[in-house]
């Protein structure tokens, strides 16, 4: 009898990762991308040039690639356990019970008109999240953010008689296809078309049929395959790992013991004070939605309507009160990333603020509050250790001076090519260049001042370049094990990564194969803004 072999653990399959890229390291000439400033007619140019340099073959540093991947990615780790840690303690008070179960109850009762049944209420839910985590991508690039949600997203599936793949895909495959699919995303198109000399968010028409079409096809693919998990389970290939919140998710409603302690009242004021202050200080935000914005007063409203929420669900319990904590706290993180530029230190912040004054209005004391905490960062760690282990390949690769290399090799190979085929080229380079350098905006500030003047010499387009860098940047963050973001969701949500690449591997090739059909236009058609 054969004996199958067991596939390693994620841990082992990125150290094998970290070993293969000391080894290229050994193989691939050293190089450099060095900035260079020219001044034409008046007007100062930045240009990178590439130049080889000695490389630094890497051997015993492949043991050092866990602390220096802790480096690298501190900010993501600590956003990870405290995430972890507050929404722990909100887990305890039973509130994501209490709404998610409520949830289900609204859902069966619509589930009665025949609209709505031949439409498949599960459906609708699942589309309508996904758009909007997906509008959340393409305007404001929402990535590391969604790490925050899977805790909340992966219940919900479950409950809804799905698996953990169901609740990623709701959340952060629904942003990675508006990520790829940018609109007005700043990070990413704004950077890669102010590099490239365009008009800031032009070619706008095209890009957003790309983006419909992609989250048609996206979608689609996630509700063809929740539909088949909730005939059957057991065909999830996550099932056994999903145990765990399956246990975790059995509560009966009728045994919660709805109260709302005096904490309650106390949290209530506590924050409502906090905003009105808040609200004198910045009576008026500019909310940012691409090369559009508009000027609002967002947190005066939102103080007001957190007023009359606090009043409404603290007279029915703290439960409820603590949902309609959850619910602001997520409005606040919209205000704060599209007014007021935020990034993971002040979204981690939100959250850990909204788990602590969720422990306040159950009436934990400090002691009760801290011991959930810490069970929460514990119940986490392992996600944040894979980030930092994940970290080290990219440490590897630049330490040993070849990143750089690999990409100039890489647009060399273009030369010689139809318009076409060289825009395909493009894209794919772009592909493999993300899972080496995972982040949209320094793959911008690295690629784009090459591909931009070259895309001049064999007569293409430069939005046309854009658009290969903007698929070529996004599709694959599905699947990279360079990704932090990716690496940390697998890990919040209990999903090994080999059963994640099995699982998404058929979307991805889906994906690239439709970003290529879609960059056709751009070099063959007279499309706007191209």
């Amino acid at each position: 009898m054969i004996k199958i072999k067991k596939i390693p653990h994620t841990y082992a399959i990125i150290f094998y990762i970290i070993i293969l890229a000391a080894v290229m390291t050994w193989i691939i000439p050293g190089g450099e991308y060095i900035e260079k400033i020219t001044i034409e007619n008046g007007v100062e140019k930045e240009e990178m040039i590439f130049q080889y340099v000695d490389n630094h073959p890497q051997t015993w540093q492949i043991f050092a690639a866990l602390f220096k991947g802790f480096e690298r990615q501190a900010g993501i780790i600590v956003f990870i356990l405290m995430i972890g840690g507050a929404f722990w303690i909100m887990n305890s008070t039973k509130a994501i019970d209490v709404g998610i179960l409520s949830f289900l109850k609204f859902t069966k009762n619509i589930e009665k008109y025949k609209f709505f049944k031949a439409l498949g209420v599960d459906n609708i839910v699942i589309t309508l999240v996904m758009l909007l985590f997906s509008i959340f991508g393409a305007v404001f690039g929402m990535s590391e953010e969604t790490i925050a949600f899977i805790i909340v997203m992966v219940p919900l599936a479950i409950s809804m008689g799905y698996d953990s793949i169901v609740g990623v895909s709701m959340c952060f495959v629904a942003a990675g296809l508006g990520f790829a699919g940018a609109v007005l995303n700043p990070f990413t198109i704004g950077i890669a078309q102010g590099i490239a000399e365009l008009p800031l968010f032009s070619g706008f028409e095209y890009r957003l049929f790309c983006w419909v079409v992609i989250n048609i096809i996206g979608i689609g693919f996630v509700l063809r395959y929740a539909h088949r998990v909730k005939k059957d389970p057991r065909r999830s290939p996550v099932y056994k790992e999903d145990e765990y919140w399956r246990n975790r998710g059995n509560t009966d409603l009728e045994s919660i013991d709805y109260k709302t302690p005096a904490g309650g009242w106390i949290a209530y004021g506590i924050i409502l004070i906090s905003l009105i202050i808040f609200s004198v200080i910045y009576p008026i935000t500019e909310m940012k939605v691409g090369n559009s914005s508009a000027t609002l007063p967002m947190l005066p409203i939102a103080t007001g309507l957190f007023a009359i929420s606090g009043l409404i669900t603290l007279r029915k319990s703290a439960q409820f009160f603590i949902l309609s904590l959850l619910l602001f706290t997520i409005l606040f993180l919209i205000i704060g990333v599209m007014g007021y530029g935020w990034y993971i230190m002040k979204i981690a912040t939100l959250f850990f603020a909204m788990g602590i004054f969720s422990g306040i209005s159950m009436g934990y004391d400090d002691n009760t509050n801290v011991k959930y905490f810490l069970d929460g960062v514990r119940d986490i760690v392992s996600a944040a250790l894979v980030v930092g282990l994940a970290g080290g390949i990219i440490v590897i690769l630049e330490d040993g001076k070849v990143i750089d290399s690999i990409l100039y090799g890489l647009s060399k190979s273009m030369k010689g090519m139809g318009q076409v085929s060289a825009v395909g080229i493009m894209y794919v380079i772009q592909n493999i260049i993300n899972i080496i350098i995972p982040s949209g905006s320094a793959k911008a500030a690295l690629t784009m001042p090459i591909m931009a003047p070259f895309s001049d010499l064999i007569n293409i387009s430069r939005q046309a370049t854009v658009m290969a860098y903007q698929f070529g940047d996004g599709f694959t963050n599905l699947i990279t094990p360079t990704s932090g973001v990716l690496i940390g969701v697998l890990g919040v949500a209990k999903i090994p990564y080999d059963k994640w690449v099995r699982w998404v591997t058929p979307l991805i090739v889906i994906l690239i194969i439709l970003g290529f059909l879609l960059l056709i236009p751009t070099v063959t058609m007279n499309l706007s803004g191209f």
